[in-house]
């Protein structure tokens, strides 16, 4: 793999500590703002709405421009954003600045998914986009759980000072790593977006949003489930998100290596095994050695889907992927949005710390019957192209037949 791929997993590790580390301070925030786990959740789901925002807007308004400054500008933003963060002095203050850290979230993963998949041949392209989101996955197994006790031991800020420094850290990997790579095309804004005419991409955007939110929605109070109902002290939450983390890690090069074989394959079953998960978590939640066992499962089974989702749209997306890969990025936040709303929702209305991992199931289970769909409309139409293609040789033939006879 090249050395690149590299750098952009380091970027991708920066940014997703600064996207899941909150998840394990969320107690720590709420009790120094003096406000209520609920709103110290909007911090989740604020974050995951600015990347939204961030992944469209930014993705498209750079189109034009070389990829490799543009990388070097998100991160330069993450860093400010970061920097804010641990400086606020008040709930809103701490609010802008995880919004301003959100824009360059999804704008760096999409554009950084096609190019690390455009310094591979077609065959590995899953596994280099599942390289590059490495770095998330490691951000969640030695980062989160790092920044957690860190915060725990001395303050949250503190966290988010080490997050801009890593952040600086990933700066200069890019700087160093990423080639500026040259292309003869002219990128054009106009057939980036009308990849969207594609049905399947928006089917398979509509699978991210479930099948990414179903097992964040579940993950966002995590904190709460494991010291409130799994009976575990606040200082062994980190070493239980070591866990998690590991789980994230296996799972996303597995799951890398299974999309390579069958993306809507890989997706059915995984989205399928991950629903049921949830679901023996939440009934398994007050036994402390099986919370450790669906911590690792949730966490594999959870990130496994990563590669064949964002794979899958860009497969869709082929002739114009980078705007197509920022929606999907986008998608993959919103997921996170609408899974901790419901989680919070759930919990507002007196359900208990359980009640996310339900409505986390539900919603995988949503995203497993979309890939059903999606899955079953690909075939349909590729059984019509090839049905097309066969009638159009054989019309040729005919032709060619009727020619050499006269």
């Amino acid at each position: 793999m090249p050395a690149g791929l590299i750098a952009l997993a380091l970027g991708g590790f920066g940014i997703g500590l600064t996207e899941f580390v909150i998840t394990g301070l969320l107690p720590e925030v709420a009790a120094d703002f003096g406000v209520t786990e609920t709103t110290a959740g909007w911090l989740v789901t604020g974050y995951a709405l600015s990347v939204v925002v961030g992944a469209l807007a930014l993705t498209a308004a750079t189109t034009r421009l070389p990829r490799k400054p543009v990388l070097v500008g998100l991160l330069v933003l993450f860093i400010v954003g970061n920097t804010l963060s641990a400086l606020a002095p008040s709930y809103g203050v701490m609010m802008s600045g995880r919004v301003v850290a959100a824009l360059c979230h999804g704008a760096f993963f999409g554009i950084g998914s096609v190019v690390a998949a455009n310094m591979v041949e077609r065959g590995r392209q899953a596994s280099a986009v599942a390289l590059m989101f490495t770095g998330l996955t490691a951000s969640n197994v030695l980062g989160v759980p790092f920044g957690t006790f860190l915060g725990q031991a001395f303050g949250w800020r503190s966290t988010f000072w080490t997050i801009a420094a890593i952040g600086v850290v990933a700066l200069v990997g890019v700087l160093l790593l990423v080639p500026a790579v040259r292309t003869t095309e002219t990128p054009s804004l106009v057939r980036e977006v009308g990849a969207f005419r594609s049905g399947q991409v928006w089917l398979s955007l509509g699978v991210t949003v479930l099948g990414f939110g179903g097992m964040f929605g579940a993950f966002t109070y995590i904190a709460y489930t494991l010291t409130s109902v799994s009976g575990f002290a606040a200082s062994t939450v980190p070493w239980l998100l070591v866990v998690f983390g590991v789980g994230l890690f296996v799972g996303n090069i597995v799951g890398g290596k299974a999309a390579a074989r069958s993306i809507d394959g890989t997706l059915l079953v995984v989205l399928a095994v991950l629903t049921i998960v949830l679901v023996g978590f939440a009934l398994v939640a007050s036994s402390a050695v099986l919370t450790v066992v669906a911590l690792v499962l949730m966490g594999a089974f959870g990130f496994a889907t990563v590669p064949a989702l964002q794979t899958r749209v860009m497969r869709y997306a082929d002739h114009a992927p980078t705007l197509a890969s920022g929606a999907n990025i986008a998608a993959f936040n919103l997921g996170n949005a609408l899974g901790a709303w419901i989680g919070g929702l759930t919990i507002a209305a007196g359900l208990g710390y359980t009640s996310p991992l339900w409505a986390g199931a539900a919603i995988t289970l949503g995203a497993v019957l979309l890939t059903l769909g999606a899955a079953g409309a690909a075939r349909r139409s590729d059984r019509s192209a090839g049905a097309s293609t066969t009638a159009a040789a054989t019309e040729a033939g005919a032709s060619t037949g009727s020619t050499a006879t006269v």
